[in-house]
């Protein structure tokens, strides 16, 4: 079986030819129906919104017919395993599982636990969110052509975010040269390993950015207080009106949602004309089409 686990591991090529054709998507050019008659089932232990949606449409635009499953009302609720939840499934005969959960590794543990269907990454854990950082590059690619040689800043919650380990692999991977931004205690030292630089200063950060991804502050997985204040949180990493002035005029800026207006950043900056948050929702039912086709 196919499945897209996670970027870590993909090559250059394969990419360029899923984004390639998430374009002919985008543009109209696609009729074929490959999913007709088959059934994509959405598992999502977690909450969501534009992911959940996104494949839902780009799965009824394929001709499928969409499972949308949550805890909620399920046997979950009553104590059944993740592993059982997916083989239970997976016996009534779906073609395709989009699995989103809180555990690191889940989705592999869903693909390796049963022989009948693709899996999907949708966000497992603090691991990866591969479908997300697939429609950023998309956006970025199709706004210059090609990402050889840009240089991108991912500022925020990197400590709890799959998106940006995700992103970090798949824009390094298209030739972009990444670098995380933070306080030390949502940007650890051990990051490192990701093979970027790390950065405290946000302005010095944002120094000949061509794009700029700010990231939603996960305080639903912080156990303790990482940063002091709110207040104190934007004024130093968040994107201000004030710094999005300082940006090359051609700079850019991304958010994978939900955004915390006011903390991540600016109201006028999310809606400002540099934003592509607008764009990376619309591009990622083209990148989500091209992805469930290719399972096939």
């Amino acid at each position: 079986m196919k499945h897209l686990l996670a970027i870590e591991g993909l090559d250059r090529p394969f990419v360029e030819r899923l984004l390639d054709r998430a374009r002919e998507f985008r543009e109209g050019r696609v009729r074929e129906r490959p999913l007709a008659g088959q059934v994509v089932a959405n598992l999502f232990f977690e909450p969501s919104t534009r992911t959940r949606t996104s494949f839902e449409l780009a799965a009824a635009f394929l001709g499928a017919h969409v499972l949308n499953w949550t805890v909620a009302g399920s046997s979950a609720s009553k104590g059944e395993s993740l592993l059982d939840t997916v083989r239970n499934l997976a016996a009534m005969g779906p073609r395709v599982l989009v699995l989103r959960h809180g555990g690191s590794g889940a989705a592999a543990l869903a693909a390796a636990a049963q022989k009948t269907c693709s899996v999907v990454n949708a966000g497992d854990g603090q691991h990866e969110h591969p479908s997300q950082a697939l429609l950023d590059a998309f956006t970025l690619r199709e706004r210059w052509g090609s990402l050889d040689g840009r240089k991108v800043t991912i500022v925020g919650d990197v400590l709890h975010s799959r998106v940006a380990r995700s992103n970090v692999h798949c824009l390094r991977l298209l030739g972009a040269k990444v670098q995380l931004c933070g306080p030390a205690t949502l940007v650890p030292d051990e990051l490192a390993a990701l093979g970027v630089p790390l950065l405290r200063d946000l302005d010095r950060a944002l120094d000949g950015a061509d794009a700029v991804m700010l990231l939603r502050l996960q305080r639903e997985r912080m156990a303790e207080a990482l940063f002091p204040t709110e207040a104190e949180y934007h004024a130093r990493w968040g994107l201000t009106a004030g710094r999005a002035a300082q940006l090359p005029r051609h700079a850019l800026v991304l958010h994978p949602g939900p955004v915390n207006r006011g903390l991540e950043i600016a109201p006028e900056v999310a809606d400002g004309s540099a934003s592509v948050i607008l764009e990376q929702v619309e591009n990622g039912v083209a990148v989500r089409k091209a992805i469930l086709e290719w399972l096939q």
